[in-house]
């Protein structure tokens, strides 16, 4: 093993705001002029008509997406791009169309524009991209050369969102503090190769304060379909401050235990942060955290509507079997679980789940009032 440095790494610029899609056109300018949107079919149909971009005549070609970043949307997109003489690519929409979008544009050595229309991962920021199979089981994580060049949030598109992205969104955020403090733990490498330096500390510690205070208000808010302060800041929080943070910071258990769970088709239906947000709590189950903040993250996760057991992501009726095959798949070499202090076995990882599992269902019960409890005299004892 070399030295290792502290690195970190950024988008080159990050516009976020109502109404900040005005900005594409020029953007795309800047950064070389013959543009190219990859969109997805509800961007296609719902979003663009909506934005008085005029893309036609200003000679920027719309594609659209397929539905998987699998190889042979990759090799499409490819030849799209050199029919076009695209010098600019635009990714447009969830977090599969901008993976593919950054992939070809890499692959095609041109610029990338980000351009998500929900906020929920932390992928628009950073500099790799997940290729799954045509059936969409995870296949691997690739690498770009750089980060995006610019990364554009219009926060009236997201406010007018289905209200699951923002908060699986939030539980892909939620992982960024723990994870990081993790890798700082072990001086463990961030995903751009170095170890963390504090600015991505700081950032996803950010990340995570700036959740607990602002959550709850921003899913309202995205349920009325408002533009708020609360709103604003838990978009920058799922978007920015947890892309920073992953990147420049590192992964752990959560991602790796996600990861694992992608492998149980039971949980195709749940999104990405909604296992992310599993994967946290079985993390936190892994690493023996202190109660108290076990109690805080279980009630942020039951509060805003993130997945606190099996049940919740489909699982309810998986056997251990089952959930060992997730659990291995989780302790894989070179999976990001290998971060956390000491060593972990898949069996300490199935152990975690069901913990988790079990205080999810335990803080899920009605309280029996007091009154009620009293006359019974039973004793209580809170978790």
């Amino acid at each position: 093993e070399g030295q290792m440095f502290r690195k970190a790494v950024f988008p080159g610029r990050y516009i976020q705001g109502a109404g900040a899609i005005k900005e594409l056109p020029a953007l795309i300018e800047q950064l070389g002029g013959r543009g190219m949107v990859l969109a997805s079919p509800t961007v296609i149909g719902k979003v663009l008509p909506r934005c008085p971009l005029d893309l036609d005549a200003r000679g920027v070609r719309v594609e659209e997406f397929r539905g998987e970043c699998c190889e042979g949307e990759l090799s499409r997109l490819s030849n799209a791009i050199s029919e076009h003489q695209a010098a600019v690519m635009v990714g447009m929409g969830g977090g599969k169309t901008i993976d593919a979008a950054k992939i070809a544009a890499d692959r095609a050595g041109i610029p990338i524009i980000v351009v998500p229309t929900i906020a929920s991962t932390d992928a628009p920021c950073s500099g790799c991209a997940v290729r799954y199979s045509k059936d969409g089981v995870f296949d691997a994580v690739l690498y770009q050369r750089a980060n995006p060049q610019a990364v554009l949030v219009d926060l009236e598109i997201i406010a007018a969102a289905p209200v699951r992205f923002l908060v699986a969104g939030m539980g892909d955020a939620l992982s960024t503090w723990f994870e990081a403090r993790s890798c700082h733990r072990t001086q463990s490498p961030n995903e751009c190769g170095g170890i963390s330096t504090a600015a991505a500390l700081g950032i996803a510690d950010l990340c995570y304060q700036t959740l607990l205070a602002d959550g709850v208000a921003a899913k309202m808010a995205n349920e009325a379909n408002v533009v708020t302060r609360a709103l604003d800041r838990i978009v920058e929080a799922n978007t920015l401050l947890s892309g920073l943070g992953f990147e420049s910071a590192g992964l752990a258990s959560a991602h790796s235990i996600h990861n694992g769970l992608t492998a149980l088709p039971e949980t195709h239906r749940s999104y990405h942060g909604e296992k992310v947000a599993f994967g946290v709590l079985a993390g936190l189950c892994l690493t023996d955290a202190p109660t108290q903040e076990l109690r805080t993250v279980f009630a942020f996760c039951k509060r805003v509507g993130l997945p606190t057991t099996l049940s919740d992501i489909g699982l309810g009726e998986a056997g251990r079997e089952r959930l060992m095959m997730a659990a291995e798949r989780a302790c894989a070499p070179g999976q990001p679980i290998h971060h956390e202090a000491g060593e972990v076995m898949p069996e300490n990882v199935l152990d975690a789940m069901l913990a988790a599992d079990a205080l999810g269902r335990h803080m899920s019960r009605p309280r029996r009032s007091r009154a009620g409890r009293r006359s019974r005299g039973v004793r209580t004892v809170p978790i």
